[in-house]
Parts: structure tokens; sequence; C-alpha cells
């Protein structure tokens, strides 16, 4: 180690040893980390400082010596401590070969932090996080980032860019597949337990990983749900909607953020001042730093919104935006502008702090190989612990969409022996595209396909043809998949199969890479010639189980009119094949509920539960009314509703009481509920709880998700589920730019789905 290196560390041990004390309480800790980045940050040349705010891509052989002048320059860059992270470099191998770099080699030997997708696993894949947010279980949620988390960290990675937060009701946009869906009291639920997941209750844990909260803010919304397209909403839906799960990850103490690539009502997200100073840094007190998306600082000029790249780095840092990955703004730029005076030396200082802070708190400064543990890479990634995991998550996020008789015998679950089984579906037998999209970490052909799980149990006939391709050619994750809209000529071998057999199970929907960044859609109908197949299929045998495995909500009209039993699956990752198997066998019980609504045409869309109603609702006061809000083509209603899903059991909702109807600033209201188990299994539901502000200042949704818990219920057996309402769940942000709860009435229901009926009500007065 470098002598300036050695003598820094004793200036820090010094301060250290100075004003701690015997207490060891948070307050004297983070007085220590801060006289630590102090210590550091006083000997750093403004150089060397904005050097620590660039980030790279590793795109080349970080083991080898360099060969193009982009690589070599960026070593060069790494040799002289003009780099503070790294993206896409993964295997302890390569980590410790760019970490030994900066470490042995440049001025002060500050560590890198070492960035990666980890969205749903590393090696070995979860589901989606669409899929995991259907679960609605948030303890198997947390659970699942875990696991991911200490399979990236034995592979050298300490920084994830996930949890994805942004609250969407547009399937149209591809990126849907990467977040909770259109709820921001769920989403917000979720993103908590997600950064939890990943940072555990110490970040310096060698299985631990940095979270980072993306995409800030509103990139969920862009207009007709084209990708990176212009986003302009009102402050009430900015606050109400959007924000809540970001602010959720601040009280998580998630350790970065990243803006977005969106404009934002005419800003763009990374030079938005308002977003990143005023409200995340100042109003929520966030201590950790914001790293850009990738390019979006030089992307400000393609805005229109910077004359040049220099430019941009100007707007960019004194907007907030404290790492630049993969702009060349700051590293090219900055030194120059400090120098001209355009921008002040403090926001160079602001921002080095926020990344030193992180740095110390991953415990890089102590050991900067931490993650660099050959050893513990083998035995940890791919572990059985981690598979099982992996398994039960996958298990929890199906949702069964329909489960009808035909004479009256249901098709699920499956009987376990004496039948004979057509399974149909090119999708059935592919072991990528079940992995989803964003597994960038992952093996090609590592998922457990549908046809393997459904193989494991002995005592069915199992034939199997793929009737069509999904996708034409190979599949790659920046390019666009070619859907096979023509080729047909295995219908006839698919048909043969589905005569002879007692049930058909068809496994249909989206290739794993027709979702997710850059995947816009403006047909939401199962891609290509596959619906063809399933009606051609019907007509020779209608005892149908249609298995859905898709990264959006899709519109399947027709389905739902003809088939009778549907099951929701989405893209479960490693496990997925296993994970259905037993879903349809029974051996687990359907628990998911949709985090989305599936609309019945794209047309609806933008469609989402907690609508407003207009001065025309639907219903009208008055039936014989002609001008109402509604289509002439097509019911309003969704196809299935936010919140839906079925289970093989029954479940019934009785006895909804409230402690009191009247409440007041600092009271509360205790709600209950009587659920019984009234079918024929044991299963597990989720009681969800719904409010609705009669009247406010601004005009309020129909209803609000206030509340969940997800219960296990044997035969027959009743459970009373409590909920408790306080002023902080009623108050939204009001017409008065606040949050506060406003008197008046309410109503609640409590139920399955966003449709429930068993209501009641309150008020809230002085």
């Amino acid at each position: 180690m470098k002598k300036i290196y050695i003598l820094l560390s004793l200036l820090i041990l010094f301060s250290s040893c100075k004003n701690s004390s015997k207490n060891n309480s948070e307050k004297s800790k983070n007085l220590i980390l801060t006289q630590k980045v102090d210590s550091l940050l006083s000997i750093m040349t403004l150089k060397e400082k904005i050097g620590q705010m660039n980030q790279y891509n590793g795109s080349w052989d970080v083991t080898g010596p360099p060969k193009d002048s982009t690589s070599i320059n960026k070593v060069a860059h790494l040799e002289q401590g003009l780099v503070g992270a790294m993206l896409n470099v993964k295997g302890v191998k390569n980590v410790r070969a760019v970490q030994k770099i900066v470490v042995e080699k440049s001025r002060l030997g500050i560590p890198l932090i070492i960035g990666f997708d980890v969205i749903h696993g590393y090696k070995t894949i979860s589901p989606i996080p669409l899929a995991e947010a259907a679960s609605w279980d948030l303890k198997a949620i947390k659970k699942s980032a875990e696991v991911a988390a200490k399979e990236a960290a034995a592979s050298g990675i300490n920084w994830t860019f996930a949890p994805m937060v942004d609250i969407s009701r547009d399937a149209r946009w591809g990126r849907v597949m990467e977040g909770a869906g259109e709820d921001p009291f769920l989403g917000s639920k979720i993103a908590y337990a997600r950064v939890k997941g990943f940072q555990g209750e110490d970040l310096s844990n060698v299985n631990t990983i940095a979270a980072c909260t993306k995409h800030f803010a509103a990139y969920g919304f862009p207009e007709a749900g084209k990708e990176y397209n212009t986003v302009s909403v009102g402050m009430p839906t900015l606050y109400n909607i959007i924000l809540p799960p970001f602010k959720a990850t601040v009280k998580a103490d998630v350790k970065t953020f990243m803006n977005a690539f969106n404009e934002l009502n005419g800003i763009p997200a990374t030079a938005d001042t308002f977003l990143q100073r005023d409200i995340l840094k100042n109003d929520w007190n966030f201590k950790g730093f914001v790293v850009s998306d990738w390019g979006s600082i030089m992307e400000l000029e393609h805005h229109g919104y910077a004359t040049d790249n220099k430019h941009a780095g100007e707007l960019a840092i004194k907007a907030g935006s404290d790492m630049d990955m993969e702009s060349y703004a700051y590293i090219d730029h900055l030194e120059e502008l400090v120098k001209e005076g355009k921008v002040k030396e403090a926001l160079i200082d602001d921002a080095v702090r926020r990344i030193l802070t992180v740095k110390y708190e991953l415990g890089l400064f102590d050991n900067p190989y931490k993650y660099c543990d050959l050893d513990r890479e083998k035995q940890v990634v791919n572990s059985k612990e981690i598979n099982a995991a992996v398994l039960d998550m996958a298990k929890k996020s199906i949702v069964l969409l329909k489960n009808e008789a035909i004479n009256n015998q249901k098709l699920l679950p499956l009987k376990k022996e004496g039948q004979n089984i057509a399974v149909i579906g090119a999708l059935a037998n592919d072991k990528d595209s079940m992995l989803g999209n964003w597994r960038i970490g992952a093996d090609n052909n590592t998922a457990v396909s549908v046809l393997e799980g459904l193989k494991k149990y002995k005592d069915n006939t199992i034939t199997y043809k793929k009737g069509a391709d999904v996708v034409i050619g190979k599949t790659f994750f920046y390019y666009d998949t070619k859907i096979n809209k023509t080729d047909k000529s295995g219908f006839k071998e698919a048909i043969e199969i589905a005569k002879k057999a007692d049930v058909v199970i068809m496994v249909l929907g989206e290739h794993g890479f027709q979702s997710g960044e850059g995947r816009s859609r403006t047909n939401l109908d199962i891609p290509g010639v596959q619906l063809d197949l399933l009606k051609e299929v019907y007509k020779v045998n209608k005892k149908i189980i249609l298995v859905l495995t898709n990264g959006r909500p899709l519109t399947i009209n027709w389905s739902e009119e003809h088939i009778p039993a549907i099951v929701e699956t989405w893209q479960l990752g490693t496990q997925a094949g296993n994970a259905i198997a037993q879903v349809l066998y029974g051996d687990y019980n359907p628990s998911g509920k949709l985090p989305m609504t599936f609309p019945r045409h794209v047309g609806q869309i933008p469609i989402y539960y907690s609508h407003k109603k207009t001065g025309r609702p639907t219903p009208l006061p008055d039936p014989a009314m002609v001008f109402w809000s509604k289509y002439t083509d097509v019911d309003s209603s969704p196809l299935y509703p936010f919140g839906y899903g079925l289970s093989y059991t029954s479940f019934e909702y009785k006895n909804l009481k409230l402690n009191k109807t009247k409440i007041s600033i600092n009271e509360e209201i205790n709600v209950s509920v009587e659920v019984t188990n009234t079918g024929n299994f044991d299963g597990e539901e989720v009681v969800q709880l719904y409010i609705q502000d009669v009247c406010g200042s601004l005009t309020r949704p129909v209803k609000e998700l206030k509340g969940f818990e997800k219960i296990h219920l044997k035969i027959g057996a009743s459970k009373t589920i409590y909920f408790t309402i306080d002023f902080e769940l009623l108050q939204f942000y009001t017409a008065n730019n606040k949050w506060e709860v406003e008197l008046g009435d309410f109503n609640l229901w409590i139920g399955g789905n966003s449709n429930a009926t068993l209501k009641t009500s309150f008020k809230v007065v002085k």
C-alpha cells in the first residue's frame, strides 16, 4: 500500500479514537464516519475528487492488457485515481483485477464501488420483479433480494442498480416487468422490503450490497407507453402516486439513487434541481449519493436542454447528480467549470463526501478485497439455499386467473396419475425465456423448463409438441426479438397429440426478451401465431389449461371467454418449471394477486383501479342518461382487476367491524374482519383493505389500497384480521400543497381484490 494511504489511515484512526466513546451510539458512529470522510477529502486534489464522481463500464478483459483506445484510457484513469466506480465487472477474478489497479497504483488507493444490475437475482434468477409483486408476500420478496445480494457479493459485486420503484399504469411500457405494478401503497411496501433485503441491517456485512432506488422520477409515466418518452404530470400525481415508493426507500436507508432518462414537465430528470436537491436531499434528508443513468448526462444535449456535454455536466452537478455513469461529462469538464467559476467546489465536495461515505459503510477501506474470495464464490453461487429461496418465491408469484369446471370437474389441480397430458408451446420447452429480461449475470439456458418440471411427476404420460416458435432466430439482451407471425408448420403435430389427450397444457406468452427496457408494444395480444394455435387446439379438445408466461399484462379476451383454466406464471427464473409444475399439480395452492390491472383492450390503457369518478361516472345515478364516461366498443371494466387472484379453495369474508365510526386528529380506528376457508384445500389469501376519501380539496380516487395481510388457513378454519387506520394512512398531498388529512366522510372495503364489496364507513371530525 502506498505510504500516503498508510499515513491517511493513521490520521483517520487517530481522529476516530480521539472522538469515539465507550458509548457505541449511532451518533458517535456517524461522527467518526464523518471525520474519516473529511480527513480523506482534505488531502484530495480537485482532479481526484472529480475522479470519484466518474463511473466507467468494464467492457474489456480487465485481467489482460487493454487493447483499444477506450480501454487504454480507462485503465490510465484507474491508475491515476480518476475512477470512483465500475459497472459490469463481474466475478471475483475480474473484480480483484480492477480493484488492485486503483488500490496499488493510484496515489490515494481509494477502492472502487463495483456496480451491477442485480435486478431479480445474479446467477440464480428469481421471478421478474412484477411477478414477485404478485406474491404480496413482503417476507419472501425481502428474502429474494437478500439471496440475490449474497450471491452477487460472493462474486465481487457490492452495489446493485435496484430496486426499480417506478409506478406504472401502462402495460405497453416494457419496463413494467421490473417494478411492482400500478399502486403506490403496495409499491412502497415492496420497495422498502427490497432495500432491506439487499442492504440488511449492516452494510459492512460481506453478504450485503448497497441498493439503488431508480428511476427518479416519473419514468413509468411516459406518453403513449413509449420507452424514454416525455412525461408530463401534475403535482398531485407526482406526490400522491409517483413519489411514495421513492420516499419509502429513503426510510429504509437506501444508499444510492439513480435519476431517470425522461424529462418531467419540461426538465430532464438528470438536471432537475427540484427533484434531486429540493425533494430528495433537502425535504427527505437523503444522505447517500445520486448516480446518473447510463449516459443520461450526455443526453441532456439530445433533449435540447444543454448546448454540449460541458454544459450538461454543469447542469447535472448543480441539480444534484453526484456520479456520472458513462457520459464523460464530469471527468472531461468539471475541473474546467470550477476554474471558470461556473461550478462551486463545494458542490464537488458534497458529492464526493456522499460517495466516500458509502464506500466506508461497505467496509471497502478496511479491506478493498473483502468481496474477492474465490472459495466463497464457489460455495455460494447457485447453492441449495439460494435455489430453495428462488423456488419458494416463484411458487408464491403465480396467479390463478380462471379455473372453471368442465362436466362438473375442474382441470386444476391436475390428477397425479393415470392421465395422458399433451404439452404444447415452444415456451414449454424453453430454458432461457423463463429467466426473463434483466438477468445479465446468469448463464443462458439455465432455467428449469415447464416440460422438465412436469416430467418429475412420473405417473402421468406426457407428450410434447411445440406447435409454433414464439420468436425466429437468436435473441439478445440489447436487440429486438423477431416474432414468428407466419410459420404454422408445427400446428398439425400439436393438434394430433391434443386429440388424444385427457388434458392439454398450453404454455404461451411473451419471450423473456419481449419485455424490459426498450421493449414498448402497441399490441398486447399473445404474440405471433400462438393465439391461432390455441384456437386450433381448442377445436379438437376443450380441456385446456393455459399457462401464460409474460412480463406484462396481456389482452387475453378470447382465452378468458373460452379456456376453462388460465394460470399467470410470468417469467419465474431459474426454478420456473418446478414452481409451475408444483402449482399445477396442487402441491402448492396458488395465492398470487395481480399487481397490475389486465385490460380488455389496449385502447383502455392507462387502466388502473384507483381512477377518479369524473362528473359523469360509471354507473350513472340516472341510467337513462346517454352521455357518460364509457367506451362504445368495449366494456369499460378491466378483464381482471388489481388485486385479483383465485385459489384452489374459497374464502368467505364477514363480520366487518370498526371500533368507532368517528375520529379526530391523533386518533385511530381499529378494523376487524373474519375470513373463513370454505373450500376443500388449505390455502393462502391476501386480505385487502381499501379506503375512499369521499370529498376533498382535490378530487379523490374511487378507492385506494391502504392495507393488506397474507394469511394461511386450513380447510374450515377462520381467522379475524385486524387493521389500524391512523392519520398517516389517510393523508394525501392536498390543494394546500402539503400532506394532510381533510375532514369528512370515508368509505372502507375489505375483500380479496379491488372489487371488494364488504363495506362500511367512518368520519374524520375536528
